[in-house]
């Protein structure tokens, strides 16, 4: 039987998060687009653990209801009386057989190779890490031979204690069966009036379990969230190891420090991104694609050779090969655009099909409509799809022409070929081939006088 087949997982997320000043749960705050506590849970799942358990207790049930997935037990840890406290609550979902690890909802970066690496580890290990300003950590004391004897926490340390710059994560993994024990052990006579989860330390010491350290790759995976200060932080950490990924993988982007991805964006080749964009959902990025500043992309697919001007909006659609975007466009869900279509500046297409070659290069709404190929919508046409109640379908066939400052009453069939004169109302099917147009009388009104306002 593999280690992780007998591995528990305590994912300890009770904490309120004074500190973030917030109403909504700590471990709820997001980094890149994800909960804390998600990321954790996402890592762990890589592990293929026996069992997840998560404890929670501030923010009630809106921890557990944030998550779905059969793996994952939640224990209520109510009041909060300390991390020993916490994981004696999740004891009763745990196997009886290999180890425990405990990690921490709000410690959200830690790599899947460090938490291997501790997984692997005979008896308890514990995962430390040096640290020029150990301020705030526990400390991890050692004996003349370099065992570890104990956890101290700082509020308890002397002030020789206090200057031991090896410090404690809280992250560890232990025999589940000793586990048990000594969680049974545990006294509160400390500052905190609190039962510390590092005093089994001390236990497992006196007992003679052997006690092992391993130290995190990098400092940043195990950096905690206790302030918006330090999400901001993390989050800036992990976009730049994101970014350096990409480049890595050949994509081009203007400056590392000017990107957020907020989910899971997959690029060719010679893909280059330009500043402040920001990706979210699912995004995926063809070969040669280009995308201008300042555009967000959510849910997205664009095919090679697609160009994506500045202060461009896309979510939910698909894009095909060599389309021109923006700038300043908005493609809303349920769009499709085909090859070489153009969608320009200020133009906004909703549940729309666009063909091949078409274009609507400025100020227009198009919405529920079905265009076809080498359609041309000019200026200002609208799609006048909604009636107060309930949304129609507007179809354009290909070849059709519409001129600027057109509005189409939906549900209206434009037929192959047509031309709309620019400034027409189209409430009927306009016939393929052909002039349709709809416009009053051009009159002169000689003695008319423009309105003055009114003292």
């Amino acid at each position: 039987m593999s280690n992780s087949e007998k591995l528990n997982v305590v994912i300890l997320a009770a904490g309120k998060g004074t500190r973030m000043y917030s109403s909504v749960p700590k471990v709820l705050h997001r980094l890149a687009g994800i909960p804390l506590l998600g990321h954790v849970i996402n890592t762990v799942r890589l592990l293929k653990p026996a069992s997840i358990c998560v404890v929670y207790g501030h923010g009630g049930e809106a921890v557990p209801a944030a998550f779905s997935g059969g793996d994952l037990r939640f224990a209520l840890q109510e009041p909060q009386n300390g991390t020993g406290h916490a994981v004696q609550m999740a004891l009763p979902h745990l196997g009886d057989d290999g180890n425990t690890m405990i990690l921490y909802g709000d410690v959200p970066l830690t790599g899947v190779a460090t938490l291997q690496k501790l997984a692997r580890a005979d008896g308890m290990t514990l995962l430390t890490a040096q640290m020029d300003n150990p301020h705030g950590y526990g400390r991890i004391v050692r004996d003349a031979g370099g065992a570890i004897t104990r956890i101290v926490e700082e509020k308890d340390a002397t002030k020789e204690e206090r200057e031991i710059t090896e410090v404690n994560t809280g992250i560890l993994v232990a025999p589940t069966n000793k586990l048990r024990s000594w969680l049974s052990e545990l006294k509160n006579d400390n500052a905190q009036k609190e039962y510390y989860l590092t005093d089994v330390v001390e236990m497992a010491a006196r007992e003679g379990t052997r006690i092992a350290s391993v130290h995190p790759q990098r400092i940043w995976e195990v950096m905690g969230v206790n302030n918006r200060a330090q999400l901001a932080e993390l989050e800036r950490i992990f976009q730049l190891e994101l970014a350096r990924e990409l480049m890595m993988q050949g994509v081009g982007l203007a400056d590392p420090a000017r990107l957020d991805v907020r989910g899971r964006l997959s690029c060719g080749r010679d893909v280059f991104i330009d500043v402040n964009c920001v990706f979210e959902g699912e995004v995926n990025l063809g070969d040669n694609v280009r995308i201008g500043s300042n555009s967000v992309l959510k849910n997205v697919e664009i095919r090679e050779g697609s160009e994506v001007a500045p202060f461009t909006h896309i979510e939910g659609a698909e894009v095909g090969a060599n389309c021109k975007i923006g700038p300043y466009a908005r493609i809303r869900p349920g769009t499709t655009l085909a090859a070489n279509a153009h969608v320009g500046n200020f133009v906004e297409i909703k549940n729309s099909q666009i063909g091949t070659g078409s274009k609507a290069n400025h100020l227009s709404y198009v919405g529920d409509a079905s265009v076809g190929s080498n359609v041309n919508i000019g200026a200002g046409t609208i799609t006048c799809n909604y009636d107060g109640a309930n949304k129609h379908r507007t179809v354009i066939e290909d070849d059709a022409f519409i001129g600027s400052d057109t509005q189409l009453i939906a549900p209206v069939t434009v037929g192959r070929g047509a031309t709309i004169g620019a400034g027409s109302t189209i409430a009927r099917n306009a016939p393929e081939g052909g002039l349709t147009l709809s416009r009053s009388k051009q009159i002169h009104i000689e003695s008319w006088k423009r309105p003055k306002k009114k003292e």
